[in-house]
């Protein structure tokens, strides 16, 4: 097996940087080429919705935490 080049080890230690990173439970945020905002972090895949959608949902934030709580019994948490 030959030796990595210079710039494989490079690329293979900021792969390495990023998962770093997810793991941690960091979130990151992108806009997309779409004009998005992509939230990384939160789970496998990212997390894009529009302008429009983030700020409509940012606004429901009491109700979602209300119906979050209220609901807790019937969801699955980290660890069960």
């Amino acid at each position: 097996m030959p030796e990595p080049t210079y710039e494989e080890l490079k690329a293979r230690l900021a792969d390495l940087e990023k998962q770093g990173a997810r793991r941690t439970g960091n979130l990151e945020f992108r806009v997309s080429e779409k004009g998005g905002v992509s939230v990384y972090g939160l789970g496998r895949f990212p997390v894009t919705l529009y302008y429009e959608q983030w700020t409509r949902l940012l606004e429901a934030f009491d109700k979602l935490r209300e119906f979050l709580e209220e609901n807790k019994s019937k969801l699955k948490l980290k660890g069960q």
